[in-house]
């Protein structure tokens, strides 16, 4: 039986026997399980990158302008990524689709050492663009596939269940990072770098690079270990009955639906948030905690920050079902700009555990705005979900834009009112959705 008869028959078993409605369909565990392992394997992506940006920054003395294009060829990858991976899983299995993603995600990653031979920044680029593309394809596949796994009432809280696993990535992520990559950096400040001869400056940046290779190496190895799972794991048969039809009457039929196109803006503007906040969090809490003088002491920071993150994923995932998604979503919204304008407007000690105390509002956005953007889009889920996908182009662009704010500032602190102006976007999004499906 295929996935979609499988949630077809259930629904109709729930409603016939009065029956609470479930959250995984019966018979869907071990596909829900091992697809919810790639949301890990992204969130460890989305975090090593993060880390990556001040790590470049002193490796090879750039701006945080330029060591932010790191951020612009990974997110970057998403928005070319996310439409050619739609069309890929609706031709083959959603099985097949995400062992292509994991293949793609794992090759990206070994890229990496050819990149550190060349001693190429260019190269890495293109090392992390192929990398993000593999992450896109999966979350492409998996996104759709777990709001397919039961009735569309329990689909945001579905994704939201999945995506509270996507931290433990994290977690993995930002542990290697602070780990491997952080603390393999030389103490040599750059003024120190400046006045050393080629030979020593380059035998510096070579072994830093290397610890760059190492961490990407083992997700590699990871991605490559759960592909193996996968293919000898049998799933339901048959492909998505998510139909695009025809492409030009299904768009037509998403333009008229003002939630979705207000969800892919609330996605654009979140995903650069977050991903603002997270990248320059390590800068700002060397900046404003007067006990912190490495990137590898603010990087436990940011550790525990991320767990009380990943805490808060289960957290929100359960009081849905006490509060409406979007209700949920306005009251973290709320939160997340007292915390930001708190980290912007006072600083320090007090501003540093304000920064780390937002992580936790941001738990629950990006997979509430994107089940909350498809709710009621009915079979032009796919094509749906692929354009809010696509809004992960948000990171790309308005982080080197917070990057410039530092550069042109000299000020960390005020490069977070980038963050505060997209938390009060997400605000705006939760209201109206709120208004949209009736739940004042």
């Amino acid at each position: 039986m295929s996935i979609e008869s499988q949630v077809m028959s259930n629904e109709v078993a729930t409603e016939d026997t009065g029956s609470s409605t479930p959250i995984i369909q019966k018979g869907l565990l071990l596909p829900f399980i091992l697809i919810t392992a790639c949301f890990a394997l992204w969130g460890a992506a989305n975090n090593m990158t993060d880390l990556l940006v001040p790590a470049f920054q002193k490796v090879l003395s750039m701006s945080q302008l330029q060591s932010s294009f790191i951020q612009s060829a990974f997110y970057g990858a998403y928005f070319v990524m996310a439409l050619p991976a739609a069309f890929l899983i609706q031709k083959y299995s959603y099985k097949n689709g995400v062992l292509i993603g994991l293949t793609v995600y794992a090759a990206g990653a070994i890229l990496c050492y050819p990149a550190s031979q060349a001693m190429s920044f260019e190269f890495f680029l293109l090392a992390f663009y192929v990398f993000a593309s593999g992450c896109a394809i999966l979350e492409t596949v998996a996104a759709p596939y777990i709001m397919s796994m039961g009735p569309e009432a329990t689909g945001t809280q579905r994704i939201n269940l999945a995506q509270a696993f996507n931290p433990i990535g994290v977690l993995m992520g930002v542990f290697l990072g602070k780990e491997v990559i952080l603390k393999g950096l030389n103490s040599a400040t750059e003024t120190e770098r400046a006045g050393m001869s080629t030979d020593q400056l380059l035998m510096i940046q070579s072994q830093e690079l290397s610890n760059v290779v190492t961490a990407y190496l083992i997700v590699a190895v990871v991605a490559f270990l759960l592909a193996a799972i996968i293919f000898i794991t049998r799933f339901p048969a048959g492909k998505s009955s998510d139909k695009f039809g025809e492409l030009k009457q299904s768009f037509n039929r998403l333009k008229q639906n003002k939630k979705w196109k207000f969800a892919i803006v609330a996605q654009f503007f979140y995903v650069g948030c977050q991903i603002g906040v997270w990248t320059y969090a390590i800068k700002y809490i060397m900046d404003n905690h007067a006990g912190i003088s490495t990137e590898a002491e603010a990087g436990e920071y940011v550790f525990y920050g991320l767990c009380v993150y990943a805490a808060f994923r289960f957290i929100c995932t359960g009081l849905m079902s006490l509060i409406c998604p979007s209700k949920l979503l306005s009251i973290m919204a709320i939160l997340a700009m007292a915390l930001i304008a708190t980290a912007i407007f006072v600083g320090g000690e007090v501003g540093v555990y304000a920064l780390l105390a937002c992580f936790s509002c941001m738990s629950l956005m990006f997979p509430t705005i994107y089940g909350l953007g498809l709710t009621g889009v009915g079979e032009d889920r796919k094509l749906g979900g692929s354009f809010i996908i696509m809004a992960i182009l948000g990171g790309a662009i308005l982080v080197p834009f917070q990057g410039w704010l530092i550069d042109v500032t000299d000020s960390v602190n005020t490069s977070y009112i980038m963050p505060l102006v997209c938390f009060t976007v997400v605000l705006i999004f939760s209201i109206f959705a709120r208004k949209q499906d009736g739940n004042q």
